[in-house]
């Protein structure tokens, strides 16, 4: 339930850091200063200079050089060895694009200098990579070699269809926040139903742990349905999650699971709420009484913590989430089929308002988005837990999915390997 996002992969294998300076009015720097900056960048990565020679105090605070050499090292493993600079292109006095060249991958970004005489480097997003030769048979025995257990599936949306790239679709996984995907289309459901409106004011009366922002704030706000499915969706906002969650109704969002023909719903009922979760996984006790119960035991435990707790996260001991916790028992459970059906019954909405909110935050590089005429996503994470699953649709008007996830009981893994992963398979479809 960690926002995905870190400060190197603020979205699909990036690097980000774009300090407040880094939007001061640009001087004019000579082209071979940008050139030769570019080639210092591949000298630290190399480790060839100190990072601190040639990058900001503010970057390399916020991206300390130790990140910059684990970034490497994840980089190189994905694409080979670092040929070296392959393009430097200006586009204005203090910043321009950059390619760097691997054995099988070209990786480009904006690379932004600083305006004073020693024009360090102050920002680099490096997230637009073009596979070199890359294949089918190659990324799948790169995802196989992961350790724990991953699932991917890369298939048009279609059922029946031969899917691009598949790893074990059909294993239950545990998925991290992309559950909250079943909330929101049994949210739609009701909308279309006529039960409820987007628009609909309800009470902010109970919160969660963050992810989000809306623990922080006042409770009896009043926030519309729509607000709430944006925040759970964008920002995987857990006390909007709860709310909506408690407001559509458990058995709705169940029947949802179940209707959309998840394969194995005993290994996802009972529906857990965020604080639930954590209020179990942050009691051993209470974890092991609710593992070793059965279906209506764990729904009668979870009644007594709405009793005791009604969505009040100072009345529990939360999780240190320090290494993987309960990830096989307590958790929510899909295979890649299951999100796949899922995302169909959701293309299939009469009404926009789901997809356009999926759409909010496309956890994609611009350049791979500009291939897309929709690109919709959500993931999902915890210690020993990621998934990432985008809802496509090309200008055929084809649907697509990608749903891509990762298990590790015994230990934390890592989201830029994932994402640097899920660059490699999009361009597959071509």
């Amino acid at each position: 339930m960690r926002t995905l996002m870190t400060a190197l992969a603020l979205s699909a294998a990036a690097i980000t850091i774009q300090p407040a300076f880094a939007q001061e009015t640009e001087v004019q720097v000579p082209e071979t200063v940008f050139q030769q900056r570019s080639e210092d960048v591949i000298s630290v990565l190399r480790g060839e200079m100190p990072a601190a020679d040639v990058f900001a105090a503010g970057f390399l605070a916020a991206v300390p050089a130790e990140q910059l050499t684990a970034l490497m090292t994840q980089m190189e493993a994905q694409f080979g060895p670092l040929a070296g600079l392959e393009e430097a292109k200006e586009q204005s006095g203090t910043s321009g694009i950059i390619a760097l060249r691997f054995e099988k991958a070209l990786v480009r970004g904006p690379l932004t200098l600083d305006s004073t005489p020693d024009n360090k480097v102050i920002g680099l997003l490096l997230n637009d990579i073009q596979p070199l030769n890359d294949s089918v048979a190659a990324i799948t025995a790169d995802i196989e070699a992961l350790p724990g257990d991953v699932s991917v599936l890369y298939a048009p949306l279609e059922g029946g269809s031969n899917p691009i790239l598949s790893v074990d679709p059909d294993r239950q996984m545990a998925i991290g926040s992309t559950f909250k995907l079943y909330i929101l289309a049994a949210l739609a459901r009701q909308v279309a139903a006529g039960e409820r409106s987007w628009a609909d004011v309800v009470t902010l009366d109970r919160k969660s742990l963050p992810s989000g922002q809306m623990q922080n704030w006042p409770e009896g706000s009043p926030v519309t349905l729509h607000t709430l499915a944006t925040m759970m969706i964008s920002i995987s906002d857990n006390t909007a999650t709860d709310i909506l969650l408690h407001t559509v109704g458990r058995d709705a969002v169940e029947a949802e699971l179940v209707q959309s023909g998840h394969s194995d719903p005993a290994r996802a009922l009972p529906f857990l709420s965020t604080l639930e979760t954590f209020g179990l996984k942050g009691s051993p006790e209470n974890l092991a009484k609710y593992v070793g119960a059965g279906e209506d035991g764990k729904r009668r435990i979870l009644a007594d913590f709405e009793d005791d707790v009604v969505g009040r996260p100072d009345r529990i001991s939360p999780p240190r989430f320090t290494e993987p916790t309960a990830i096989d028992t307590v958790e929510w459970f899909a295979s890649g089929e299951d999100l796949r059906k899922l995302m169909q019954r959701i293309a299939d909405l009469p009404d926009p308002t789901a997809r356009k909110i999926i759409s909010v935050n496309q956890a994609m590089p611009k350049t791979r988005r500009e291939e897309w005429q929709y690109v919709g996503y959500k993931g999902g994470s915890e210690p020993g837990v990621l998934n990432l699953t985008w809802l496509l649709q090309d200008d055929a008007d084809k649907w697509y999915i990608l749903a891509m996830s990762w298990n590790n009981p015994a230990a934390e893994v890592t989201a830029t390997d994932f994402e640097m992963l899920a660059q490699r398979i999009l361009p597959l479809r071509r």
